[in-house]
Formats: structure tokens, sequence, C-alpha cells
């Protein structure tokens, strides 16, 4: 059953940037990503490290992982939509930091849109507040995470447009050697 339905009220964050990458490769170049590379934190919001506990390559619906926070916390987040190369999305629950007093999870989403040469990229964190908790995150919370997401985002799509131009840069290893 998915964390959030058609009659829960949420608190939806949404931010974009734009890349000079194809959809299909900021796709497949963003899904995988090391997310040290690009969540170092913001403000009040910590790093992430690393992740442990993957269960699967994440390319499909269905693997699951631990993101490990700069601060010592973590959380559990599941790979729940994959539709390459136009979006992901995924549930994050079991926050060990001060989220799990706010919410009962999030809902993230990360759309692929062509954007004349390039792509747009859009992504959506809607957090499932617990009860009473709604108004912090609207007013508080939600204004300071936009901020981390949007470091977020830029920082995903840079990553990426370096992670093509190295592959670009390298030679083939796969093309067969010329004959002198």
């Amino acid at each position: 059953m998915p964390l959030i339905t058609a009659a829960d009220r949420t608190v939806p964050v949404t931010v974009q940037t734009r890349t000079t990458l194809s959809p299909a490769d900021a796709f497949r170049l963003i899904v995988p990503i090391d997310l040290s590379l690009v969540f170092t934190g913001w403000g009040p919001f910590p790093g992430i490290r690393g992740v442990e506990d993957q269960t699967a390559a994440w390319d499909h619906a269905g693997p699951s992982r631990n993101p490990q926070f700069t601060d010592g916390t973590t959380a559990r987040e599941m790979l729940t939509e994959y539709d390459e190369p136009s979006s992901f999305a995924y549930e994050v629950t079991g926050f060990t930091n001060v989220l799990r007093r706010l919410v009962a999870g999030v809902r993230g989403e990360w759309t692929f849109a062509p954007d004349g040469p390039g792509t747009l990229i859009r992504w959506t964190y809607e957090f499932k507040p617990l009860p009473g908790r709604s108004l912090v995150m609207r007013r508080v919370v939600g204004p300071l995470w936009r901020n981390y997401m949007t470091a977020g985002v830029v920082g995903s799509a840079r990553a990426a447009e370096r992670i093509h131009r190295d592959e670009r840069a390298r030679p083939d290893a796969e093309a067969p050697a010329l004959l002198p």
C-alpha cells in the first residue's frame, strides 16, 4: 500500500533546474548517482554520507536502501516507480532524526522532460505530516526544505553533466584497436 493516498493532506515542495543533457542521459546518470556527491547539507539539514543495505540495483521499482546522514541519523528509502527515461519515485520512512516527530514519511518524485536541446528536471518532495504537524511543516520545514532541494537538484544536474563529459572523454574500451 502506498504511503500517500488521494485522501491524505500533504505538504508538497517542488523545485526544478535545467541541464544540457538529453532526458535519457539525465535520467541514466541521476537515478543511481552517489547521493554524497550532491546532498552535502544545507542550513539545519544534514548531508548524506552514503547508503547502506541497498537490496538491488536502483534501476527498477522495488529496491530499498538506508541513506546515512552526516549527523549520524538514517532513514529507509524504497524505489516505488521507475519509468525510464521520464520519471522515478520513492518513499522515505523510518527517519531517526527530527523528521520522525513531524512526518509519517515522504514521497519523492523526479521527472525529466524535454526542454529544447536539453532537459527540465523537476523534483517534488511530498511530506505526509503526522496529526497536528501540518502547520509547522507548511510554514517552517517546507520553506527551508525548498533551499535544501534546490541545492540538491542543481547539484545533481551539474554532477550528471560532469560524469557525462568524463564518459565522452574516455576512450571507448570496446573499440577495436587500429592496426599499424
